[in-house]
């Protein structure tokens, strides 16, 4: 077996804080068994971090782990995807400029949205009622990674 490398352990170690500030708080979204979270913070972050490719595998993998630990197994692939993808897009375009942080956040929002349509048991009404929570969701995270990452940046001025 190979031996980690930093990156990998950096990995995971930002997957467990994702789906740790995940988990901790939650509250139920009406008419879906999905949640308000504050984990998005941690996705942007890792995006903004570890940039596109690993800040996805971080902050998606994390979410889904979330996801399992909470109950909310139907989520799981699309929370994945999700997560992911609003990691790359923090890691690839939001580093050029943080405007791009509110795309990764509506990426997010209308992958949920359109799954949500068509998650048995939901349909429109249930995508409709969860999407206040979720672009408030998506503004947290998009502004609180953002700034974590800016603190961070400065606390370790080597690093970059």
């Amino acid at each position: 077996m190979k031996p980690l490398t930093p990156n990998t352990i950096l990995v995971i170690i930002l997957a467990g804080a994702v789906a740790a500030l995940t988990y901790v708080i939650r509250i139920p979204t009406p008419g879906t068994s999905g949640y308000f979270n504050l984990g998005d913070i941690a996705v942007i972050f890792c995006g903004l971090f570890l940039g596109g490719r690993l800040g996805a595998l971080a902050g998606g993998i994390g979410s889904a782990i979330a996801d399992l630990i909470s109950g909310a197994f139907i989520y799981m692939p699309i929370t994945l995807v999700a997560k992911g993808l609003e990691a790359w897009l923090a890691g690839t375009l939001g580093k050029k400029h943080a405007a791009f942080l509110g795309l990764a956040a509506i990426t997010m929002i209308s992958i949920y949205f359109f799954a949500e349509i068509f998650l048995p048991g939901m349909g429109w009404a249930a995508a409709i009622s969860s999407l206040p929570l979720n672009i408030l969701q998506g503004a947290i995270g998009a502004g609180g990674g953002w700034l974590i990452y800016r603190m961070v940046r400065k606390a370790l001025p080597q690093k970059f």
